[in-house]
């Protein structure tokens, strides 16, 4: 069996690519509108995050609930905004390795912007069945892959309200 290690959805907002960008680009504003991240720790609130930043990002999935430490790798205004988690923690971010990138690119279209979200799986060196039985754990029976394209739709149809309204 192997297994999916990129799931990604687009929707259209009705916004420019520089203003959706200044609030992705942002990580202590995720919590806005993902259903596991409440948001992140960053040296400069309010401000877009820039590359080689590092923050510590919040999480919760039902009574779980854990911190992960980013590394921001992509950072390019109205274009391109991307991050890898490099360690993972319950109260602090204590184990180091690859864990997974996100990224978010914008892109004019007709009627607003078309924001794309990734998520890359980069536990490479896991075997296919290890990381399956892990996965139906953590996430309460499913593939990471599968839960991850659920809540990149659900991230994607908040941010879309959000940014909107």
């Amino acid at each position: 069996m192997s297994r999916d290690m990129q799931v990604q959805d687009s929707i259209v907002i009705s916004a420019e690519p520089q203003a959706i960008y200044e609030q992705v680009a942002d990580p202590s504003q995720m919590g806005r509108w993902s259903p596991e991240n409440r948001g992140a720790e960053v040296p400069t609130p309010g401000q877009p995050a820039t590359v080689g930043t590092s923050f510590i990002g919040s999480n919760r999935r039902g009574r779980a609930s854990w911190v992960t430490r980013c590394t921001v790798t992509s950072a390019d205004p109205g274009v391109r905004f991307a991050f890898d988690v490099v360690q993972i923690g319950v109260k602090r971010p204590l184990m180091k390795g690859a864990i997974a990138s996100w990224s978010y690119d914008f892109e004019a279209v007709e009627g607003g912007t078309r924001v794309t979200e990734t998520w890359t799986d980069r536990r490479t060196r896991w075997p296919d069945v290890a990381a399956k039985v892990f996965d139906q754990i953590a996430t309460g029976g499913h593939l990471f892959s599968d839960f991850q394209r659920r809540n990149i739709a659900r991230t994607l149809a908040r941010l879309k309200i959000d940014l909107e309204s």
